[in-house]
């Protein structure tokens, strides 16, 4: 959530921000939260006032009383009566109005990186590199979901009768595979330093609300009614919220936390073959990476974060690209975002494998999460987080690229943890 404090005295750079983010009635909303702060300052310095005069009428009162003067005593409770009855009314309007200023502020996205480009959708994003040859596969070359029909590995239609579409069951070198994956990618992130987390998969609504999924993904994610709760949509949220509320003391930082988790996303509204297969799911499993820096550290640790995410694709020998997202195209609490992708090769397209974004100290401000700067001033921290990685489009990728007449090749650095190097 931007601070409500930047956007008064930064009024201009807020809609340059938010048009660039394409955000509709940027300059409206914008006067919208600045009109309204000035009510509420204006209210509080009204119930101040009141609140000053209705103490000082009561030691007055006392005074009087003391020297026998009840005249003037009763006239003085009259008018302190008054008072408390108008503090009362100041009271209410000032919680209605910073009520009014919380429902606007939480529908404001984060504003953009001055290196985000210009732009409106995922056609624009900026590609900032690229690695890796595009392997070159005969016309025999099966998608995906075609090949773990083949080696019977994994199974969408079982799947679809025990819960429904998009929860596939692995099965066999599929299952074994997956483990594979889940356990390379801790043990590479706890090389890099990364302190391993094992969180939750249901969150309450104050979480949800501190990373940002609430109130602009509630539709996106698995709710339990009865409980109030929620199926995490990623593993950044719970790691995230385990600092909600902190002030954190400067020699626990940087924060680098590692954790696994099932994901869940109900992924409305989607569909055609770019949800084919793996390329889509409801629950999928991811290991995500999250950090917790001073501001003046943190897009350096972004950087690195990407180079990390970089160095996995290509142990797993995978040809991928960096996007620089555009203002149209990223996340709602994002300062900047890079994507990495990787090439399918029988789908003949790029598939989005990581996310890695900054978000300042947009998630930080809603989690009252702090630490204590030099002379003891407490400061906002700022949030990162990566997928590092999510498994099924990698998967994919692994299947489609490496398949062979003989069957389909395990990148080498893989074979330690499924104990096989070729899926037959």
């Amino acid at each position: 959530m931007l601070q409500l404090s930047f956007i008064r005295e930064n009024r201009e750079i807020t809609i340059a921000g938010l048009q660039k983010r394409r955000f509709a009635n940027a300059e409206q909303v914008v006067g919208q939260i600045i009109s309204l702060d000035q009510q509420r300052r204006d209210t509080q310095k009204e119930l101040d006032d009141v609140l000053a005069r209705s103490n000082a009428k009561a030691k007055e009162i006392g005074a009087l009383m003391k020297a026998g003067n009840k005249a003037e005593a009763d006239a003085a409770k009259a008018e302190t009566a008054e008072l408390k009855s108008r503090s009362k009314e100041l009271e209410d309007a000032l919680k209605s109005i910073e009520q009014q200023v919380q429902d606007v502020l939480v529908t404001i996205p984060n504003l953009p990186h001055s290196s985000v480009p210009e732009g409106r959708s995922a056609e624009d994003n900026e590609v900032v590199y690229q690695h890796g040859e595009i392997p070159s596969l005969p016309e025999s070359a099966q998608s995906h979901w075609d090949l773990i029909k083949k080696y019977d590995i994994i199974d969408f239609e079982l799947g679809n009768k025990i819960t429904g579409a998009g929860f596939p069951v692995y099965k066999g070198k599929g299952a074994r595979i997956q483990r594979a994956l889940i356990n390379f990618f801790l043990d590479e992130a706890l090389n890099a330093g990364f302190l391993e987390i094992q969180p939750p998969i249901v969150i309450n609504k104050d979480s949800g609300f501190g990373t940002g999924q609430l109130p602009d993904k509630e539709g996106q994610m698995y709710y339990i009614t009865e409980d109030d709760l929620y199926l995490i949509p990623t593993a950044e949220v719970p790691i995230t919220n385990l600092y909600r509320d902190i002030i954190l003391p400067d020699s626990e930082l940087p924060v680098k936390n590692v954790g696994y988790t099932p994901c869940f996303r109900r992924e409305a509204g989607s569909w055609g073959a770019h949800v084919r297969g793996l390329n889509r799911l409801h629950q999928f499993d991811k290991v995500e990476i999250v950090q917790i820096r001073k501001p003046e550290e943190s897009y350096q640790a972004l950087e690195e974060m990407s180079q990390y995410v970089q160095s996995l694709l290509q142990k797993l020998e995978l040809p991928y690209r960096v996007l620089r997202l555009c203002g149209g195209d990223m996340g709602f609490t994002s300062a900047l975002t890079y994507d990495m992708e990787v090439f399918s090769a029988a789908q003949q397209r790029w598939l989005e494998v990581s996310s890695v974004s900054n978000f300042e100290s947009y998630q930080a401000n809603r989690l009252k999460l702090r630490y204590k700067a030099e002379g003891g001033k407490t400061q906002l921290l700022h949030t990162l987080n990566g997928s590092a990685l999510a498994l099924p489009r990698i998967l994919a990728a692994i299947l489609e690229n490496n398949q062979t007449p003989d069957g389909i090749r395990i990148p080498s650095v893989l074979v330690p943890y499924c104990g096989f190097e070729l899926i037959s």
